[in-house]
């Protein structure tokens, strides 16, 4: 089930953020979208996640186009993972991830015996069961950002959109989301995620789209789009991509200054 961005414009009232975007994405692969802040990233989002209606264009799931879905079916198709969470009350682990149930049960029904089983199971799958019974509000920044993408698994949709899943987290942290977001797609899951670190893509992204000014200005694989030359114009600034190692090398993006002096 393919998700598509066809021809998309549009933006806030009469100022047009977002200028003729396309591609097309496939489950079971991990999407980076890169780009300067500014350049249109979350505006995509929210067209994407059918936050904001396009001026022209259309986003399709399948080979529909989903403006005129329900909420109900929108919800048992997209899975959304803000890049940071802050609930007002300390609800337990579980329960934050038993929110997501609400797209598959009727209107003011509790989640019954099922609606835990797959909560549990979504939280064991990423090895955070033993969190259940915490308070949200006392675990970790990696943690919640576990807990938030067990509850995009409780939903239990194709896609799962994610907004900068490794931004504020430290080193280890950021490698076990980005090791989980792989995980997922591995198996069978569609990912799209916001980053602005290049380096992410090149280690966890089977393919990306480079945007600036609300343009694509680049896709494909990391190694295809990602080039100096695109990196430069998305971001201004002399950029370098090393390699490092070999079998496959491993690239990483540096300034040139920085570069040169190795």
């Amino acid at each position: 089930m393919n998700l598509t961005v066809q021809k998309v414009t549009g933006g806030y009232g009469a100022k047009t953020v977002i200028h003729d975007v396309s591609f097309t994405l496939q489950t079971g692969k991990v999407t980076c979208l890169l780009g300067a802040n500014g350049c249109g990233k979350t505006t995509l989002f929210k067209m994407i996640l059918r936050l904001l209606e396009p001026k022209q264009g259309c986003v399709q799931i399948g080979g529909e186009d989903i403006a005129d879905w329900s909420r109900k079916r929108l919800a048992q198709t997209l899975a959304y993972v803000p890049q940071m969470h802050s609930p007002p009350f300390a609800f337990a682990v579980r329960d934050i991830v038993l929110m997501a149930r609400a797209a598959h049960l009727p209107a003011f029904a509790s989640p019954g015996k099922e609606d835990r089983r797959i909560a549990d199971q979504a939280l064991d799958s990423l090895g955070i069961l033993h969190l259940a019974t915490a308070r949200y509000t006392e675990i970790s920044g990696g943690e919640r950002q576990l807990a938030l993408i067990a509850r995009a698994l409780a939903q239990q949709t194709q896609w799962l959109i994610l907004d900068e899943p490794a931004a504020s987290l430290d080193l280890g942290n950021q490698i076990k989301v980005l090791r989980a977001v792989g995980e997922l797609a591995r198996a069978g899951l569609g990912v799209l995620m916001t980053t602005h670190v290049p380096d992410h893509a090149f280690l966890y992204a089977s393919q990306v789209a480079l945007m600036s000014e609300g343009r694509i200005l680049a896709a494909g694989t990391p190694a295809e789009a990602l080039t100096e030359t695109m990196l430069q114009k998305a971001y201004g600034v002399p950029l370098r991509v090393m390699e490092i190692g070999s079998r496959p090398a491993i690239r990483m993006v540096v300034s040139k200054e920085y570069s040169e002096e190795l």
